[in-house]
């Protein structure tokens, strides 16, 4: 079979590879699609390959059963799937408690397994997938479901950590409309009652933000958090979710946030903050909840599938076939990408 492999640092390529065989518990997915993360730039652009050479990228992916392994029951050949993008144990105690994005699998400074970024992913024609992590998609396309795995099950994951604030009369402002901010835009609008306000310096993705239920649309490019703390007097607004992560959009998250409201830094662009056990709260108002948020669970998934299947999620996207992986790795780098890159075997 074709997969996408990490062969040196800052180097794919196309490779053939034997089609892998399940073991015990594990079935084989014929990839119908993958989708392209930034994480995945962030990993190719390593100066050492991680976490480990000739890595078949991917922990965005969708497609059909193929194959069953040993044990495998409650799911048959053909069935569509989306894999879970995070491969906890299900058995420790974060996992029974419903907190399986922080299975104690990953320890305290890593993240638990996740497809094509330790285990082979899906830029391939087939991959093996535990079979509790190949969750029924029903008639949800499997070429274009792949992103709801990480790039709508990320915002769900931030998003549902906050829903005690996101009451009639709140605001949430989503910074950063691209692969995850759409998604997250579509999710506060389908499933809260906050006012929504989105930010990004693309005219192309503030307009993706109002088709998708943005209630304001604001340029970065000018005195975005002036605008933004107009709409509140001064006071600021209840919830901020950070898809960039770069120190601009860290430094508009802080400046905007109102008193006991809510951060959750999502991008992983570098951007920091510093504030002191203090009294000073021009860094950062008081009471302010801050949390740099991971993945999601599986119940978040099983919400974000839900969801797609009501037709209250379209993920934007452009199809590349496989063979074309370098140029949707080049145009997601350049920034040509609106919505997710799939490439499809």
């Amino acid at each position: 079979m074709r997969a996408v492999k990490l062969t040196s640092p800052g180097t794919l390529e196309l490779v053939e590879t034997p089609i892998p065989e399940p073991g015990p518990g594990q079935v084989r997915v014929k990839v119908a699609g993958a989708g392209l993360c930034h994480s995945d730039l962030h990993v190719l652009h390593l100066k050492s390959p991680w976490p480990g050479p000739a890595l078949t990228l991917g922990h965005e992916g969708s497609g059909w059963i193929d194959a069953l392994g040993a044990g495998v029951t409650g799911v048959t050949e053909g069935d569509p799937v989306l894999v879970n993008l995070i491969w906890s144990c299900g058995h420790c105690r974060p996992c029974v408690m419903g907190r399986d994005n922080a299975c104690v699998s990953g320890g305290r400074h890593n993240h638990p397994p996740t497809p094509g970024l330790g285990p082979d992913g899906a830029m391939a024609e087939y991959m093996l997938v535990p079979v509790r992590h190949a969750l029924p998609l029903g008639d949800i396309d499997p070429v274009t479901a792949g992103p709801l795995a990480d790039a709508a099950l990320t915002p769900m994951r931030a998003i549902n950590s906050v829903r005690d604030r996101l009451t009639p009369g709140s605001t949430a402002v989503v910074i950063g409309v691209g692969g995850l901010g759409h998604l997250a835009v579509q999710i506060l609008h389908a499933s809260t009652s906050a006012r929504i306000i989105a930010v990004d310096m693309s005219d192309d993705k503030l307009d993706l933000a109002r088709r998708h239920g943005a209630d304001l649309a604001v340029d970065s490019r000018g005195d975005a958090a002036e605008q933004i703390l107009a709409e509140s007097d001064g006071y600021g607004v209840d919830a901020v979710f950070d898809f960039a992560g770069v120190q601009p959009t860290v430094d508009l998250a802080t400046s905007i946030v109102a008193p006991e409201g809510v951060v959750r830094l999502v991008g992983l662009g570098g951007g920091g903050l510093r504030f002191g056990a203090d009294a000073d709260t021009r860094a950062l108002p008081w009471g302010v909840d801050i949390r740099k948020s991971y993945g999601g669970t599986l119940a978040d998934l099983t919400e974000v599938i839900a969801l797609a299947a009501q037709q209250k999620l379209t993920v934007e996207s452009t199809v590349y076939p496989l063979d074309d992986f370098q140029r949707a790795f080049d145009d997601l780098d350049a920034g040509r990408v609106t919505g997710r890159a799939i490439l499809q075997p």
